[in-house]
């Protein structure tokens, strides 16, 4: 405290209570103090001896407000009696007296320089935190993968290649046609979180299939900490009935299922009347349109894309929807251009015929074909001029191959539909493995056989469903089950059946029965109980050997550590049986998929598994046309399930699914588009984005920082592992932190372990709990001002030093990004006794090592008596700062008009020669380049920080 003497009159302010405002001094007598706090009509006694209150003094130049609410700058301050007289200006310039009793009450000290120097000093730990803060924040906002760091997904390349490239689009509109496994999800996932992480995006509504709707709701908060809103008719009801609104209007984030927009029209006009910044639409092939014949689907999702400006279609490979199908996505998104069918027909025909004339020149050796098919190189020329590949064939030889990748770069720019089609096959993507099928048969109790004379189809393929209550305990799947287990005790399997009710019987047989650690894993079961299987079976040493779930286990999951998969049961749908498959059958997968298929001899299952092995080859491999081709033969497929021991009747269905796979395949060969892979993903810049996401992450630097900031906060924490902590609510926190609830966090650093273990939270940079926290401390004023204390050697003691930090601050919207441009994030001075910037010499770090931490009393002590030099200091901080402004200033102008400029002449090139290009595209992009060059040219230097360092003995 101060030991100035308390005279009535005076402003002071609690150091413990600061929310009580402005305190004036009423009474001091018998060495107690008793002050009024008119903000909030309270009073306060303290011991004059140790009362926790700072003097409130303010500067010339400072603002001020009188006690009617009026801004005033103190021009000179006067003291009489033991009160301060300022003499201020008001707006108008006129000259103004002000009293220290008339002083505003109701003021909030902020900034750095007013909470030092009026006792509001802050631990030097906290002030090291904050400057730690601000260095990482720059570092995360000015990397080119910001925004798809917080991700709970694998790092694969072509999906962060299709994210980052339609994420820096003024308006995202495009067709993920992705081959099934690769990902779409995940692509639109990382889409969506980087839009509204940098701002690009606040408003976005997803549309779905019903079945999906649970699926995309757990996905979207599990992998991208995305919370949406699920509006279904009931919600959409009670919203109404409280007087809500629009519901499309109560979350900024909605989800909702296809039905609720083509069964009540109410409903899509209120999602037309809301307004969105991004629509994402899957399994966007069902939306039934032909020329003639346009689905109520599909006009619901038109009339949508007409008004939101950003929309992504997921939606299955070109091939399989055909030209007619193709075309009505195309032309959700852009109809302007995709306006007419046939002549999308003929442009199509024209751009297979030059992706199968280059395809040989893509393989290796491909320089030396072109140089000798006049053919081709007619071709080429054809479309990109005689020049062009005039200038290549005089290339030398050993230049040829590297010029070629120039040639074929500017046919893939000229491609129709390369902006806005992406499409990835697994052909182009590696990291896949093999499957092999371990078919099981089995023999036939003789109940099966009976009841199975008369049963259904679903009961054929389900023998449980006809084997009676006990049937555990004889099913000869459950023996082979169990022997299969005991063998390969070291080996982890998924087991997946169709209902619920057999996965619990199963499971509680295998455990309580036969004694293995075993999980379940069904939708009877909480989203939490679920993550708490699913962990137990990921824990590799002491987890669950096996997990048996229900069809629901096919869906979202998944588990690439395990490579054993058991199907208990066969589904009728190619797709599902693919979707179970690729809950092993992923990228990451690091053996060969074992895929066991107990099975009756001579029964409908058995007759399904031929037809799925031999007519499809759906175990081997992914079968695209698995589903069309089901729907071509279901009838003959029926006659064979229901009579097994017909074998003539099979073998000719499958040689006719397999003509009919064998022809269709052929057809999709022939309709596949190189160029439009090659531009779906360059494999290069792919790769580096995926290095940059590892180098921007700084694993251990990350998990430091955060340890470092829940201390910090009052935040009690455990560790978890190597890379892991758990987060508990402390006694003594500064605050409640976004995200922490309170039955605690537990959290993984470590990006494999967090897939693995969906029940734990993946803690990355951009974790809404971490950057919620950081955001506090930016905006906030946690650490802005401290007071230590060192040995310097060098310099006398009782020198002072002020170390000042300042931001660089735009007014801009926080979509432009402009940080990616700042030459650095903060600029630092330590001003010396004769104000001189001693900051080269004596870094930040150092000096964190050498301070010591003084108590609160005796640093407000050391504030009141250097407050003139330490005021001296902080302008001359500000002067030494100021003059680093403009050099900033000017780079950053630099490099945004060479990267602005560098991408407007590439799409300005693109648009002379790829119609897909508008010339609204040109014109924002213009726009948003002299919006950013106005808002850096304007940029000013903000203190942020301050640290007043006394040299001591």
């Amino acid at each position: 405290m101060s030991h100035e003497q308390f005279t009535p009159g005076q402003r002071w302010i609690s150091n413990t209570e600061a929310d009580l405002g402005l305190g004036i001094v009423i009474e001091c007598a018998n060495r107690r103090v008793e002050i009024a706090f008119p903000a909030v009509m309270e009073q306060r006694t303290y011991a004059i001896d140790n009362a926790p209150l700072s003097r409130v003094i303010y500067e010339p130049g400072e603002q001020v407000n009188n006690h009617h609410g009026d801004t005033l700058e103190v021009l000179e301050r006067f003291e009489n009696r033991g009160c301060f007289i300022y003499r201020c200006s008001d707006a108008e310039g006129g000259e103004v007296v002000l009293t220290e009793p008339e002083l505003d009450s109701a003021v909030h000290f902020a900034r750095p320089e007013q909470r030092l120097l009026a006792g509001q000093i802050d631990r030097n730990g906290l002030f090291k935190l904050r400057v730690r803060t601000l260095e990482h924040h720059h570092r995360l906002m000015s990397s080119p993968v910001y925004g798809l760091l917080g991700a709970r997904v694998q790092l694969l390349p072509h999906q962060f290649h299709i994210a980052v490239e339609l994420s820096s689009r003024q308006h995202p509109r495009a067709l993920l046609a992705d081959e099934v496994g690769l990902g779409k999800t995940i692509e639109a996932g990382l889409v969506m979180h980087q839009r509204l992480i940098s701002g690009r995006a606040s408003r976005v509504l997803v549309v779905v299939p019903d079945n999906l709707v649970h699926q995309w709701l757990v996905e979207l908060l599990r992998r991208f900490n995305l919370m949406f809103t699920l509006l279904d008719e009931e919600r959409c009801m009670a919203l109404l009935e409280s007087d809500s609104g629009n519901p499309f209007e109560s979350s900024q984030l909605v989800l909702c299922p296809l039905s609720l927009l083509t069964q009540r029209d109410a409903r899509l006009k209120q999602a037309l009347l809301a307004s969105w910044d991004l629509l994402v639409v899957d399994e966007a092939h069902h939306l039934g349109w032909t020329p003639t014949a346009v689905s109520h689907g599909y006009r619901c999702i038109e009339a949508l894309s007409e008004k939101i400006p950003g929309v992504l279609l997921l939606t299955a490979t070109p091939e399989q929807l055909g030209p007619e199908g193709h075309f009505a996505r195309l032309r959700l998104l852009d109809p302007e251009r995709y306006h007419d069918l046939e002549s999308f027909v003929a442009e199509s025909d024209r751009f297979h015929h030059l992706s199968h004339a280059i395809e040989p020149l893509l393989e290796e050796g491909g320089a030396d074909l072109l140089a000798a098919d006049s053919r081709v190189q007619h071709e080429i020329a054809g479309w990109l001029g005689d020049e062009a590949l005039g200038n290549w064939l005089a290339l030398p030889r050993d230049k040829r191959e590297q010029g070629l990748s120039v040639l074929i770069a500017s046919l893939i720019d000229r491609h129709g539909t390369g902006r806005v089609l992406f499409r990835n096959t697994r052909d182009s993507v590696s990291g896949f493995r093999s499957r092999q099928l371990d078919a099981v048969p089995l023999p036939m109790p003789a109940v099966y056989e009976e009841a199975a004379l008369t049963a259904r189809m679903e009961q054929m393929l389900h023998p449980e469903l006809l084997l009676g209550p006990e049937w555990v305990e004889f099913d000869p799947r459950v023996e082979w089950l169990v022997e299969w287990l005991r063998e390969n005790r070291k080996d982890k399997a998924l087991v997946i059946c169709a209902h619920a009710e057999t996965a619990i019987a199963l499971e509680e047989y295998l455990n309580l029965r036969q004694g293995l650690r075993t999980a379940a894993f069904h939708e009877g079961m909480s989203l939490i109980n679920r993550d708490r299987a699913a962990a137990y079976f990921s824990d590799l040493e002491l987890g669950a050997q096996v997990l048996i779930c229900s069809e629901i286990g096919s869906e979202g999951r998944n588990f690439q550590f395990a490579n054993h998969l058991v199907l208990f049961d066969l589904p009728l749908s190619p797709d599902l049986l693919e979707q179970r498959i690729g809950r092993l059958d992923r990228i990451g997968q690091r053996f060969d998929i074992q895929i066991h298929v107990p099975y009756y001899q001579d029964s409908a299952v058995g007759v399904l598994l031929d037809w799925y092995d031999s007519g499809l080859e759906a175990f081997s491999r992914v079968c695209a046309s698995g589903e069309a081709i089901y729907h071509q033969v279901a009838d003959e497929l029926y006659e064979c399930l229901n009579d097994p021991q017909n074998s003539q009747a099979l073998q000719q269905l499958i040689a006719d699914t397999s003509s009919a796979r064998i022809e269709l395949e052929d057809r999709l060969a022939t309709g596949r588009d190189r160029l439009l892979e090659l531009g779906s993903c360059d494999q290069e810049r792919a790769e580096a984005l995926t290095a940059a996401v590892i180098d921007a992450e700084s694993g251990e630097e990350l998990q430091a920082y955060a340890e470092k900031l829940f201390e910090r906060f009052g935040v009690d924490t455990q560790p978890h592992g190597e890379d892991g902590l758990v987060l508990q609510m402390g006694e003594h926190m500064l605050c409640q932190l976004p995200g922490l609830e309170d039955e605690g966090l537990t959290l993984t650093f470590n990006r494999e372990r967090a897939l693995s273990r969906e029940d734990i939270e993946y803690m990355s940079w951009e974790h809404p709990l971490l950057a919620g926290t950081m955001e506090l401390i930016l905006r906030g004023e946690y650490g802005n001002n401290s007071l230590v204390t060192l040995k310097l050697p060098p310099l006398p003691p009782g020198t002072l030093l002020l170390e000042a930090i300042f931001q660089l601050h735009t007014t801009a919207p926080r979509a432009l990004q402009l940080q990616r441009y700042l030459p650095k994030g903060l600029v630092r001075v330590l001003v010396g006794p004769n104000g001189q910037d001693l900051a080269g010499p004596l870094g930040h770090e150092p000096l964190n090592k050498l301070a010591e931490t003084v108590s609160r009393t005796a640093g407000q002590n050391m504030v009141r008596l250097a407050r003139e030099q330490i005021v001296t200091q902080l302008k001359q901080a500000d002067v030494l700062a100021q003059k680093q402004l403009a050099p900033m200033v000017e780079q950053a102008l630099e490099r945004m008009h060479a990267e602005q400029g560098a991408e407007y002449q590439r799409l300005e090139a693109l648009a002379a020669v790829n119609p897909g290009i508008h010339p609204q595209e040109l014109e924002a992009l213009a726009g948003r380049r002299e919006q950013m060059a106005d808002a850096l040219s304007r940029a000013e230097l903000k203190l942020d920080a301050v640290r007043v360092i006394l040299v001591r003995e």
